[in-house]
């Protein structure tokens, strides 16, 4: 059985399912409680489990290193930080705290805990409200790094982090939370970390994307004379490396799309991936298109920094004629 749900109602859901599952389970952060979240993710779970649903007061290092802790103590924190431009004052407490348990204990502790963050422009939002840093992230050893593109891999992916026994910052792209209806499998719905998804086979050229672009490149793809193949990642880190490989060196030509800054972006890690394992296979250039190496900027810009449907088929058109 299956229900069609948008990708917030996708996210609520799996919140419900695995706190029902897992009486470890608490979930917190700014506003989610009484109201619900920001984008209301969590509505009305404070209702269902008044002693597993709290909200907390502005203090982002505090959410995250107090996840630290409760996770330390065996339980299984959820965290919200309400947009991921406001995590960096708890970027310490993950660096340095949550993604070195096991090291620094030689494996006798974990820090089994998932931090839900929206992320991501395209809502005309303000300052702050629109990072998409997925790649500082990634560079931590230790933390793995999520990003859904529809409902039914928003449930697989949040069940999946949700019980991994390591820490999990989980990116919901902002734009595609009411974006789209999907069917979402009912009851137990897992999409491993580390496997990325072939949305679309082709024959002439590949596109990575994953989040918001993911919708974008397949929109370009209806444009261009060429059959392409478009490979989500959704798992930033660890990143399956084997799938982006295998599909480059069927189609010989490569386009990757992020709305990141394009210096040192995971687009970068992308392209010395293919050159390692398939340079001898590329026809032309691997291809990156991104958001600019400026900071976000204000709404009345945003559609000329964020990457589209027609700056996505100009790199493919690039690519093919390499």
């Amino acid at each position: 059985m299956a229900n069609e749900l948008r990708l917030v109602e996708a996210i609520r859901t799996t919140l419900r399912e695995e706190m029902e599952r897992d009486d470890r389970m608490v979930v917190y952060g700014e506003d989610v409680g009484v109201d619900g979240g920001v984008f209301r993710a969590t509505q009305d779970l404070i209702d269902e489990f008044p002693e597993r649903v709290h909200d907390v007061p502005l203090a982002e290092s505090a959410i995250v290193g107090m996840g630290v802790g409760l996770a330390a103590a065996g339980m299984n924190p959820v965290p919200e930080i309400q947009f991921q431009g406001f995590i960096y004052q708890g970027f310490h407490q993950l660096q340095q705290h949550a993604a070195r348990i096991r090291s620094r204990t030689r494996g006798r502790y974990n820090c089994q805990m998932t931090i839900r963050t929206p992320y991501g422009g395209g809502i005309r939002a303000l300052e702050h409200h629109s990072e998409s840093f997925e790649a500082g992230f990634a560079h931590i050893p230790g933390l793995k790094v999520v990003v859904p593109a529809t409902p039914a891999d928003a449930k697989g992916l949040l069940t999946a982090s949700i019980r991994d026994p390591d820490p999990v910052v989980f990116f919901e792209p902002t734009r595609l939370y009411r974006a789209m209806r999907e069917s979402v499998p009912e009851g137990d719905h897992v999409v491993p970390l580390g496997e990325a998804e072939v949305v679309q086979s082709g024959e002439d050229v590949t596109v990575v994307a994953w989040g918001s672009m993911r919708r974008a490149a397949l929109d370009a793809t209806t444009s261009v004379d060429a059959s392409v193949e478009v490979v989500d990642p959704r798992t930033i880190s660890p990143l399956d490396s084997d799938a982006i490989v295998e599909s480059v060196k069927k189609t010989g030509r490569c386009v990757v799309v992020h709305e990141a800054p394009r210096t040192l972006g995971v687009g970068a890690e992308i392209v010395a991936r293919i050159n390692d394992e398939a340079f001898y296979y590329l026809e032309s250039p691997v291809q990156r298109v991104t958001g600019y190496d400026v900071p976000y900027p204000f709404f009345a810009r945003e559609s000329a920094y964020l990457p589209d449907a027609e700056r996505i088929e100009r790199g493919i058109e690039r690519a093919l004629a390499g």
